[in-house]
């Protein structure tokens, strides 16, 4: 049973950033990713990890967003998943530097495979 909270997580995750993607209407929530979500061992809850685009004042307002539609979420959820108990939902924002480095990390190989123009003339 150790299994069960992390395949409800990686389901949790898959539906909702459908729910988040493709149903929810809003513009602040067009730069969201769901990165992670991680459910409790009571099956309870379920922190959301989410990574946003913009500035500060753009991550806030799509924070505001997501516990706004908190609710709506968890019952897509429920209907799409056939889940009789949804985890409550908590969002919480990704630390952005582990996907900073990732992304300079993913760069440098496109540059040295020249997949990506090295203006610097560094790669060549």
């Amino acid at each position: 049973m150790a299994r069960r909270p992390e395949r409800l997580a990686e389901a949790l995750k898959e539906e909702i950033s459908e729910v988040v993607g493709f149903e929810l209407d809003d513009p602040r929530l067009e730069s969201v990713t769901v990165t992670e979500v991680v459910v409790a061992d009571d099956l309870r809850d379920a922190k959301v990890f989410v990574l946003v685009n913009g500035s500060e004042a753009d991550v806030t307002a799509t924070m505001k967003a997501l516990q706004s539609a908190t609710v709506f979420v968890r019952q897509q959820v429920a209907m799409n998943l056939s889940l009789r108990h949804v985890p409550h939902l908590h969002f919480a924002r990704d630390t952005a530097e582990e996907n900073a480095a990732r992304i300079n990390s993913i760069l440098g190989e496109l540059t040295v495979s020249g997949e990506l123009e090295d203006k610097d003339g560094i790669g060549e």
